[in-house]
């Protein structure tokens, strides 16, 4: 037998999701033929079969997270094909496991539910016709041993090789049944008992409903990232409004709010930069990739729009229409959500005014704009209704003063000024 342990999928990540299996118990696989697709750093990635054999046993279903390095899957790596039980040898066992129930009758006042006394049908000729019950499949033998036991072989887990259900699953069902069934009359009295005492009334008590759920997937990424946020950065966030009064019919606000993160960028570099605060080193990059947040009802991705500097206006939308679309579909690749240099976030689109974003290590910054609004502003002459856009810059103060986040703000409000 091989087991094969969850590689690290993502970059340190401790665990993923199982999302879907490709393979089942008995399949006989072959190296890089689709093995399971598991859902880790906001992406799902397909994991191919690293070996080839049997498939032998799955360490989870879908929905479960399995950690890194923990079993996903086992393999029979035996040259020679598994081992699989003759129609003789079942009705072999399936008498064996009849007669040892009869015994147990025999010995007891009373016959227990899922037992009959009797013998099972016998002939010189074997019969190799196997039946399937939800995807198991059982011989002759093992199924006149669930009549009698009146056992629904659907509902019975196989333990043979490829699905085989064999006569010590059916024994084992059986059991399962009669423990069932004698405790249904004090569960019954328990629940008659219930239904009629009245409840103590409380006049001070709340009932609270729902049931607690563990968070997975995309949501469980998010939760650690803004863990490891908050346990590193010292964030400070400062405020102010860019009037867009000026602009021309048939602009683009996304594409106009990164084309003016790119010019304070410019301006003020050290906003465009990663920060380490264990070594407390900090990297200028020249290039501006920027991180857009991305609400989902999964949870927030943040996708990278690589060289926004060296983008004109349609390359940002087309570029942004295919981010949208792929984070939609969850057909991003995990290297397109990472190594951004600073981060935008256009909540506005939904409502609110001004908020304080947060931060994803290494970066020391993020701008996020909020609701648009018609401000009424003085001018030379009296007073007017003008576009305005809430900004709000939060950076980490142990990276970049005070004057230098003011002037970076500074910069994209000037710049969101123009009228093109």
């Amino acid at each position: 037998m091989s087991i094969f342990k969850l590689p690290d999928l993502g970059e340190g990540l401790p665990d993923a999701e199982i999302v879907e299996w490709h393979v089942k118990v008995g399949d006989t696989v072959e190296i890089d033929q689709p093995m399971v697709s598991m859902e880790t750093a906001k992406a799902v990635v397909d994991v191919p079969v690293p070996i080839s054999g049997v498939v032998s046993k799955l360490y989870g279903e879908p929905g479960d997270v399995i950690d890194t390095g923990a079993p996903l899957i086992e393999f029979n790596t035996d040259n020679k094909q598994t081992q699989t039980d003759s129609p003789a040898q079942l009705r072999a066992e399936a008498e064996k496991v009849l007669k040892d129930l009869n015994e147990e009758a025999s010995n007891k006042k009373e016959e227990p539910v899922g037992t009959v006394v009797g013998q099972m049908e016998t002939s010189d000729h074997v019969v190799d016709s196997m039946q399937s019950f939800g995807g198991k499949k059982a011989a002759p033998a093992v199924r006149a041993l669930a009549k009698k036991l009146k056992v629904d072989l659907n509902l019975v887990e196989a333990t043979g090789a490829g699905g085989v259900i064999r006569p010590s699953d059916v024994k084992k069902a059986a059991t399962t049944q009669t423990a069932i069934a004698e405790d249904s009359p004090k569960i019954e009295a328990l629940s008659t008992v219930l239904k009629t005492t009245p409840a103590k009334a409380d006049s001070t008590e709340t009932k609270i409903t729902g049931n607690w759920e563990q968070v997975k997937g995309s949501r469980r990424t998010m939760a650690r990232v803004m863990t490891a946020s908050h346990a590193t950065v010292v964030p400070t966030t400062i405020m102010d409004d860019a009037d867009i009064h000026a602009w021309q019919p048939g602009q683009d606000i996304t594409v106009r709010l990164i084309r003016s993160l790119v010019v304070a960028a410019r301006a003020e570099p050290s906003l465009n930069a990663w920060f380490d605060g264990e070594k407390l080193a900090r990297r200028m990059i020249k290039h501006v990739d920027v991180g857009i947040a991305v609400d989902t009802e999964d949870g927030l991705f943040v996708p990278t729009l690589r060289n926004c500097d060296s983008l004109e206006a349609p390359q940002i939308r087309e570029e942004m229409n295919l981010i949208k679309t792929q984070v939609k579909t969850r057909s991003i690749p995990p290297e397109a959500m990472k190594d951004y240099t600073i981060m935008l976030s256009n909540f506005g689109v939904y409502a609110g005014r001004y908020a304080t974003p947060v931060i994803t290590p290494p970066c020391v910054a993020i701008i996020a704009a909020g609701k648009l609004s018609h401000d009424v502003v003085p001018i030379m002459g009296g007073m007017e209704a003008h576009r305005i856009i809430p900004l709000s810059l939060t950076f980490d103060h142990r990276a970049v003063t005070g004057g230098e986040a003011a002037r970076f703000l500074a910069a994209m409000i000037r710049d969101l000024s123009l009228p093109n």
